[in-house]
């Protein structure tokens, strides 16, 4: 089924939608290798958390919708995973297919976004061969200018040529959003939205609050094991409750595929999962303005990345 066809069927019914022809909308779509910034960029485009961050690979794992507007119009955004090159890896197989199936729907425009500090390699070239396919404006973002060395923009500025317009970017700075915003606006139609955001509970719109926490969740864990545990795990909250006294109680669990990883998630004397969960607990509390309380338990399912794809 079309990436299109999903969002629609997932949007709420009428009377939420208005139609509006002096609008712009479309749908807009994040492709790119792994840790080039494509979720820190939509974040930054946002204006708050929607797709979680970390240094490692393997982070964003589907495709994250979110919405954008202003007065000229409205986004939806499809921030993709990484795109893997050769890789027996079963889990970054299923990364990568989601993140094809996300650029074989119907687009408006596609975002090329690149990390001008890595040189281009066969993961790249991955990406940008699905780039080429895509039947829509092309936009090539060349991130991360807020670093100035190394360097390897030449080898992307090459390729402007095929793109209809280049921009370079911070999204940690925020350097040049807004002129990227103004050009993806250009190149949508105009058409009715495609959803009301005052509908909306989240700013993520395929993601509920389980998913939402749960994501969050395994930030805090990559962020804390960093290069302790590999990609092994994965999160689930089993239960969001608001309980009479105002405290927002999250259970979740942290899976494992190894006995060996459950012993370094909860630490010695279970300092890892309480650092852990203190770090969720402060961003939900943010978040939601609201007291939360995490019960968080670590279990170990050689299978778990079956039941991802």
């Amino acid at each position: 089924m079309k990436l299109y066809s999903k969002i629609i069927q997932n949007l709420p019914p009428e009377p939420q939608f208005r139609y509006n022809r002096d609008m712009k909308s479309g749908i807009v779509c994040f492709i790119g290798r792994p840790n080039v910034g494509k979720s820190t960029l939509l974040n930054s485009i946002i204006g708050h958390k929607v797709s979680i961050t970390s240094p490692k690979p393997q982070t964003t794992r589907f495709a994250i919708q979110a919405l954008y507007e202003n007065e000229e119009g409205q986004i939806l955004f499809v921030d993709t995973p990484g795109i893997y090159g050769k890789s027996e890896d079963k889990l970054a197989k299923l990364v990568n297919k989601n993140a094809q199936d996300a650029a074989d729907g119907n687009i408006d425009v596609v975002i090329y976004v690149v990390d001008h500090t890595r040189e281009r390699d066969y993961e790249e070239n991955k990406s940008l061969g699905i780039v080429r396919k895509v039947e829509a404006k092309r936009i090539l973002v060349i991130n991360k200018t807020d670093v100035r060395h190394p360097t390897h923009i030449v080898q992307y500025k090459f390729l402007e040529n095929e793109f209809d317009t280049v921009i370079e970017v911070s999204a940690l700075t925020r350097k040049n959003i807004n002129l990227l915003i103004k050009a993806i606006m250009q190149y949508l139609p105009e058409r009715e939205k495609l959803i009301e955001a005052e509908s909306l509970s989240h700013p993520g719109l395929n993601m509920d609050s389980k998913t939402f926490a749960a994501e969050i969740i395994r930030e805090k864990a990559y962020l804390f094991l960093r290069r302790e545990v590999p990609y092994s795990l994965t999160t689930v909250v089993d239960e969001i409750i608001n309980r009479d006294n105002g405290v927002l109680y999250i259970r979740g669990r942290i899976l494992t595929n190894d006995d060996r990883y459950k012993v370094m998630i909860i630490g010695s004397r279970g300092r890892m999962i309480k650092e852990i969960s203190m770090a969720v607990r402060k961003e939900i509390e943010t978040a939601s303005n609201k007291k939360v309380f995490i019960d968080l338990t670590v279990e170990t399912d050689p299978h778990w990345v079956e039941s991802f794809g």
